[in-house]
C-alpha cells in the first residue's frame, strides 16, 4: 500500500511512496501526529539520483523489520533536499556541526517541535566496521526517548540556541575589505592547486564552478597570468577525463580519483550550466576552439536530454542505471555509459576500434585497474587518453582523416548506446538550476553566435514566467513537475532568475527583461533582506515549519544566493545608477564581509561581487537597427567583459524604456544616419564613433 508520499510531486518521495515506512511529507501533518502521539521524528533528506540513498533504500526502507521500528516508535518524514533546500540547510548544518561532515542521505532525529537531537548520514542495516546497525540505532533512540525523554527536549533546546547563535553571526559585523581579501584567496588557491592533473587539493575532485568564476575574475583585474593557466588546465583536465560524457557531453558530478578519471555518474543540471559558461569564458579569453566545442557539447547534451518539450529544464540523471535489460530492477555505477572492449570491437570493426581504443584509453580487461567496490569488472571509462595529434602518428595517418573517422565512430556509439536504459530521469524544473541555465545559454548565443541557443534561453524565460510567476503579485515559486507548480521562491530563486534576466537582455536586448529584473529585485528585498543586519535571509518570513531563519553564504556546487543577490545589486546599481541599489548592496557587503575576510575560500562567488564592486566599470550603448549594429556586437562579445554592461537602442520604444532605466540614453543618437557606439566609464562618455575599427581601440 503507498504512504502518505504517495500525493507528492518530488521523484525522490514517489521513489518511497511504496516503501513498508509509513513515510509523511516535511508539513503539519506529520508534526501535529509527532506531537499527539509524543513520538520523535525521524527525518531522512535526500534527492532522486543520491546513489547512497538508493542504498539506504533498498537496504533499509524496504526492510519489514525496520520499517517496523520506524512506524511504531517514530513519525517518518521525507524531504527532497532540492525542493526544500531551507530544510535541508538548518539540518546540515546541526549533522556537521556534530559529527564534523554532512552528506546525503541525511538522518536526523527530531523532537516533536522540529529540534534535532541526534543525527549522521548513511547508516548501515546491520553493525559493521565497529559501528551500530540501523535497527540498532532505532532502538537505543526509542528507548532514550522514553527514559530520557525530558533531559533529550533539554538538551535539544540548548543545541537550538547553539545553532541560532552560529546562524546569526554567520552573516552580520564589519571586517575590512580591500584587494587584499581577493590576493588572499587567490593564494590559497595557488597552494592548493594540482600543478599535474588539475583542479585543486586531491581525491575526490569535484568541478566547483565559483572557484573557476572567481580566478578569471581575478586574472581580468590583477592580470595575474597564473589564475588563467590554473582555470584553463583544470577545465582541459576535466574535459579529457572520464568525468565528462566523451560521446554524449555534459559533465558527470565528480571524479573519485585525483586525476578526473572515475566519476560519480549521475549528471546535475546546476553543474552543466555553471561549467558551459566557464568554458564559454574561457573561450572568450583564449579564442581556443577548444572550449567552444567543450560548451557547444554541454549545452547540446541539455537541449537534447534534459529539456522540457515547452522549453524548461530537468534537474539530474541518475549515476546508476540497469545493468541487463532482462534483469531491470539490477543497477549499477555507470553502466549506461560503459563499454567493453569486444562490444567496440564489434560495433565498430578494425581498424576503427584500435583507433578509437588507442584515443580513449580502452583496455582489452578494462581500464578501471583500482576497483573497490567491484563495479566496473572488464569495462572501460572513454577518457581521451591521447591526443587527436598522437594518434594520427601511432597510425600514419593526416590528423584531418583521425579527426573525421573518430568522429563517426562516436557518432555509431552514441546512437547505439541511445537504445540502452537510461538512467532515471528526475524531470521536476526548479526554477533556480533554470535561470542558471538560461544564463549559460545567452551567453552562448552570445559568444558562439548561435541562434539555437538564445531560443533555448527565450523558451525557458518564458516556462518560468508561464508557470511559476505570478505577475500581479510578485512572486516565484521553487518546482514545477507534471502540471503543478509549487513551493515558494527561495532567495536564489530570485536572486538566479535577476542574473538570467540581465544575462539575457545582454542577448536579445527585450527592455522587458531589464524591467522585469528591476521588479524582482524589488520582491526579492521585500521578502528577504535583513534590513537591520544587512544581508539576505534565504526564506522569507512566516514558515511555521521551520525552527531557523537563515542567511546561507557558502558557495559550493552552486552559489550561495546572498552572492548572487550581492551581484545582482551590483549590476543594478552600475546600470540604473539608482541609490536603492547601491545602498542595499553595501549594507549587504559589510553584513557578508566578515566571511569574506575570514574565510576567502569559502565564499568565491561572494568576491566575484566585491570585485565588480572595486572594478572600473564601463558602459557601452549602441544605437542603430539590429542587423546594422552586428558587427559592434561581435567585437563586444568576442571579449571578455565582465565588468561592462550593454544597451542597444534599436527603436522608439526601445529608447523610452531605457531611458527609466539609464537617463543618459535620452541624448544618444545615430550619427550621420549610421550605428553608432557611446564607450563610457563610470558614466563619463568618449566621444561617439561609427567605425567598428575605432570602437575596437575604445574597448581596448
Amino acid at each position: 500500500m503507498p504512504n502518505h508520499l504517495s500525493t507528492e510531486k518530488s521523484p525522490y518521495l514517489q521513489q518511497h511512496a511504496h516503501n513498508p515506512v509509513d513515510w509523511y511529507p516535511w508539513g503539519e501533518a506529520a508534526f501535529e501526529k509527532a506531537r499527539r502521539e509524543d513520538k520523535p521524528i525521524f527525518l531522512s533528506i535526500g534527492y532522486s539520483t543520491c546513489h547512497w540513498c538508493h542504498v539506504m533504500e533498498r537496504e533499509s526502507f524496504e526492510s519489514p523489520a525496520i520499517a517496523a521500528i520506524l512506524n511504531q516508535s517514530f513519525v517518518p518524514v521525507k524531504v527532497d533536499r532540492e525542493e526544500r533546500p531551507d530544510v535541508d540547510h538548518i539540518y546540515m548544518m546541526y549533522v556537521q556541526a556534530t559529527t564534523g561532515s554532512g552528506g546525503w542521505p541525511m538522518s536526523v532525529f527530531l523532537t516533536p517541535g522540529r529540534m534535532p537531537f541526534f543525527g549522521g548520514t548513511y547508516f548501515a542495516p546491520d553493525d559493521r566496521y565497529g559501528r551500530p546497525g540501523f535497527s540498532v540505532v532505532l532502538e537505543r533512540i526509542a528507548e532514550a526517548w522514553k527514559t530520557q525523554h525530558d533531559k533529550i527536549l533539554e538538551s535539544s533546546s540548548n543545541v537550538m540556541e547553539q545553532l541560532k547563535l552560529h546562524s546569526e553571526s554567520a552573516a552580520g559585523g564589519n571586517a575590512a575589505l580591500s584587494k587584499n581579501t581577493l590576493d588572499a584567496c587567490f593564494q590559497y588557491f595557488r597552494r592548493t592547486y594540482d600543478t599535474a592533473r588539475g583542479g585543486f587539493g586531491d581525491s575526490p575532485k569535484f568541478p566547483r564552478p565559483v572557484v573557476l568564476n572567481f580566478l578569471l575574475r581575478y586574472h581580468h583585474s590583477s592580470g595575474r597570468l597564473e589564475a588563467l593557466d590554473m582555470t584553463l588546465h583544470t577545465l582541459r583536465a576535466m574535459a579529457d577525463g572520464g568525468m565528462h560524457d566523451q560521446l554524449g557531453g555534459g559533465f558527470h558530478r565528480y571524479s573519485v580519483d585525483e586525476r578526473w578519471f572515475v566519476p560519480h555518474f549521475e549528471k546535475m543540471l546546476y553543474d552543466q550550466a555553471q561549467l558551459a559558461v566557464s568554458y564559454i569564458e574561457a573561450y572568450q579569453i583564449t579564442h581556443d576552439p577548444f572550449y567552444a566545442s567543450i560548451a557547444r557539447a554541454t549545452l547540446d547534451y541539455v537541449l537534447r536530454d534534459m529539456t522540457h518539450p515547452d522549453g524548461g529544464f530537468y534537474s539530474a540523471e541518475d549515476a546508476d542505471s540497469v545493468i541487463d535489460p532482462a534483469n531491470p530492477k539490477v543497477k549499477g555505477e555507470g553502466a549506461f555509459y560503459l563499454w567493453t572492449a569486444l562490444e567496440l570491437e564489434q560495433l565498430l570493426g578494425e581498424p576503427l576500434a584500435k583507433m578509437f581504443a588507442f584515443r580513449y584509453g580502452v583496455e582489452t580487461d578494462g581500464n578501471v585497474h583500482h576497483d573497490p567496490h567491484g563495479e566496473f569488472p572488464g569495462k572501460n571509462i572513454l577518457y581521451v587518453r591521447h591526443t587527436v595529434t598522437e594518434t594520427a602518428q601511432n597510425f600514419s595517418i593526416s590528423e584531418e582523416v583521425v579527426e573525421t573517422q573518430l568522429l563517426e565512430a562516436a557518432q555509431r556509439l552514441l546512437k547505439v548506446r541511445s537504445t540502452r536504459i537510461r538512467p532515471h530521469l528526475d524531470d521536476k524544473i526548479l526554477t533556480s538550476w533554470n535561470a542558471l541555465m538560461i544564463s549559460a545559454f545567452a551567453k552562448a548565443a552570445q559568444a558562439l553566435d548561435e541562434p539555437v541557443y538564445l531560443d533555448a534561453a527565450a523558451r525557458a524565460t518564458e516556462f518560468i514566467l508561464s508557470r511559476m510567476y505570478d505577475a500581479r503579485t510578485g512572486l516565484l515559486l521553487r518546482r514545477y513537475r507534471d502540471g503543478d507548480a509549487a513551493i515558494q521562491g527561495f532567495l536564489d530563486d530570485y536572486a538566479f532568475l535577476i542574473a538570467a534576466l540581465l544575462d539575457l537582455y545582454e542577448t536579445d536586448f527585450d527592455p522587458q527583461r531589464i524591467e522585469l529584473a528591476i521588479k524582482l529585485a524589488g520582491k526579492m528585498r521585500e521578502l528577504f533582506e535583513d534590513p537591520s543586519d544587512g544581508a539576505f535571509f534565504t526564506t522569507a518570513a512566516g514558515d511555521p515549519t521551520l525552527v531557523l531563519r537563515m542567511k546561507d553564504d557558502y558557495d559550493g556546487a552552486e552559489p550561495s544566493g546572498n552572492s548572487i543577490a550581492l551581484l545582482d545589486l551590483e549590476r543594478l546599481a552600475h546600470l540604473t545608477d539608482r541609490a536603492e541599489y547601491h545602498e542595499t548592496a553595501e549594507r549587504t557587503l559589510r553584513a557578508l564581509s566578515p566571511k569574506m575576510a575570514g574565510q576567502p575560500v569559502a565564499v568565491p562567488q561572494m568576491l566575484v561581487a566585491f570585485d565588480y564592486s572595486l572594478a572600473a566599470r564601463r558602459e557601452v550603448v549602441i544605437v542603430g537597427g539590429r542587423r546594422e549594429v552586428r558587427p559592434f556586437l561581435h567585437q563586444l562579445r568576442s571579449r571578455f567583459l565582465p565588468y561592462t554592461v550593454v544597451l542597444l537602442v534599436d527603436s522608439e520604444d526601445a529608447r523610452r524604456r531605457l531611458e527609466r532605466i539609464f537617463p543618459a540614453i535620452a541624448d544618444m543618437r545615430e550619427l550621420n544616419g549610421q550605428p553608432t557606439a557611446y564607450v563610457c566609464q563610470g558614466y563619463v562618455c568618449q566621444l561617439p564613433v561609427n567605425e567598428v575599427s575605432k570602437f575596437v581601440e575604445l574597448l581596448q
